[in-house]
């Protein structure tokens, strides 16, 4: 086996053991992610499995003498001689190197959309507990403590009825 593969294999094996899936699992919101989740974890492992086993171990030497003996000389000869000469092409990587500089502009613009979505986020959270304390006091809040909190309303209503406008 060529060096090469079982320095992938070898990659593959470490990269399984420093992926974060229960932290990445935590951030699952449905049960259809949730699903499709586990499905690449189990591909992901089935494979990285079979890079451990298949490609990893370097193949039994052939035993020639023992064909030797029930074939004869002449033929295993010529079948050593053949196997012997057969090159395995190394592996040359042409791909990552056009996808290489795609990724990092993507992780680019992951990591900017990530900002972007904190910032929403934690927008919405202090909206929600605005919501929250609205709704908590709104049973004991007079007119004056809720215009002092929007006064464009206050603004508004002051606007109508200076206007003669009732709403109808």
């Amino acid at each position: 086996m060529s060096g090469t593969v079982k320095k992938i294999a070898d990659v593959t094996f470490k990269a399984g053991r420093t992926i974060d899936w229960e932290g990445m699992a935590k951030l699952l919101v449905t049960d259809e992610a949730r699903k499709e989740f586990s499905n690449l974890r189990r591909s992901f492992d089935d494979v990285n499995s079979q890079l451990q086993t298949k490609f990893s171990q370097e193949p039994e030497p052939i035993n020639w003498e023992y064909y030797r003996k029930g074939i004869g000389s002449r033929l295993v000869d010529m079948y050593k001689e053949a196997y012997e000469s057969i090159e395995i092409p190394k592996f040359e990587d042409t791909v990552t190197p056009q996808y290489k500089p795609k990724f990092d502009a993507l992780l680019v613009e992951l990591k900017e959309a990530e900002k972007q979505s904190l910032k929403e986020s934690e927008r919405l959270e202090k909206e929600v507990a605005e919501v929250q304390e609205l709704k908590k006091k709104l049973s004991t809040m007079t007119a004056e403590e809720y215009f002092e909190k929007h006064p464009e309303l206050k603004k508004k209503f002051d606007d109508e009825i200076r206007n003669d406008y009732w709403g109808y």
